[in-house]
């Protein structure tokens, strides 16, 4: 039985002329291209076949003798018997088209939490100490991360010196992956770390204000906010805690050593950040990271150092696949009922009673 999803708000738009369309649905509508091969080879190839069949046997016989060998060959049933052939592929065909109907509605109340991502994109994540790079290492994470999600609503907010929300909390994943693919470190108009703007945002602009619970911040960084803290990041964690969101920190870097942060040149020429003729080495500021996570209920710390792996999908099993979930929206679901089976025994019969139809006329 197939299963098609269609939105609520979807269904409450839908006419008579798109519930009739619903009432057939082909699961591999690719396969109606080789309908094409009936006009274009098989009808050609019957055709010649007929054609060189009476040309060598005039080539072999005289007339005379060829009006006593077609005198007991029927050439309607030869048509005939290649009409069922040709019946046969298009019913082979159509089966292979997984053509379903007698849709079914049924409403389901779908669970999840909501999840938004906060994702650095400051210059200090181009650094490569962690493989390809801090950024593109947490965005191939990001993408693993949806191919595990379990029905939950995710959002991407990304932060410099500004935050920007990239992707509003959706459950089209594949939406996810299109705003995720845009991202880079030109993601954002100005440069620095600013982690409390972040969540500030996420918890203003993204998540909504009907449930003080299931609200889940995945907040991944270097943590190296600069000029004192002047986005005040504990305080936006501390205010969002009281909304009942949980921050869940990922770490990306080196504490103690750090690493250079690498620039393109306009030749393709690689060179390193420098600030007063020196160069930038950054590090990981898993202090301030602790100091915001700590504050929210169940919050959660994780470094990210270089030989380490980043998989989002086990942190989303650990600490948010088996937390409480809310009731999402509900969804109206579509089963329809397979019928490929009907077209293939009907193939199948056709072949049958070509096989026993003779050429020859009953005399």
């Amino acid at each position: 039985m197939a299963i098609v999803w269609i939105p609520a708000s979807a269904e409450m738009t839908m006419n008579r002329s798109v519930q009739v369309r619903l009432f057939m649905n082909l699961g591999n509508d690719k396969a109606l291209w080789f309908l094409f091969a009936v006009p274009a080879v098989l009808l050609p190839v019957y055709i010649w076949c007929f054609w060189q069949k009476a040309r060598a046997l005039r080539i072999l016989a005289s007339n005379e003798m060829l009006k006593k060998i077609n005198n007991t060959v029927s050439i309607k049933k030869q048509i005939f018997k290649a009409m069922l052939l040709l019946a046969a592929f298009i019913s082979i065909v159509v089966a292979l088209t997984e053509p379903k109907w007698n849709p079914q509605t049924q409403k389901i109340k779908r669970q999840g939490r909501d999840i938004c991502i906060l994702l650095d994109t400051s210059r200090s994540m181009l650094a490569e100490d962690i493989k390809p790079s801090r950024l593109e290492r947490s965005k191939i994470a990001i993408s693993d991360l949806l191919e595990t999600l379990a029905g939950d609503r995710i959002a991407i907010v990304t932060f410099a010196g500004n935050s920007v929300v990239k992707c509003p909390l959706t459950q089209d994943y594949a939406f996810v992956r299109m705003a995720l693919a845009d991202i880079s470190a030109e993601s954002t108009s100005r440069g620095g770390t600013m982690i409390g703007d972040a969540i500030r945002k996420a918890a203003e602009e993204v998540f909504d204000k009907q449930s003080r619970e299931f609200k889940d911040i995945i907040l991944i960084t270097d943590g190296e906010e600069h000029e004192g803290y002047e986005s005040f990041p504990v305080q936006a964690a501390e205010k969002a805690a009281a909304e009942g969101v949980r921050i869940i920190a990922i770490g990306l870097g080196n504490e103690n050593e750090g690493s250079r942060i690498p620039i393109t040149g306009p030749n393709g020429e690689t060179t390193f950040l420098k600030y007063k003729g020196q160069e930038v080495w950054t590090k990981l500021g898993g202090d301030l990271l602790r100091n915001i996570v700590y504050i929210t209920d169940g919050g959660k710390y994780l470094s990210v150092e270089p030989g380490t792996t980043l998989d989002l999908g086990q942190i989303y099993e650990n600490l948010i696949a088996s937390a409480e979930k809310r009731e999402l929206e509900s969804t109206t679901m579509l089963k329809y009922d397979e019928k490929f089976q009907i077209f293939v025994a009907l193939g199948l019969v056709l072949l049958i009673c070509e096989a026993f139809i003779s050429e020859r006329r009953k005399i």
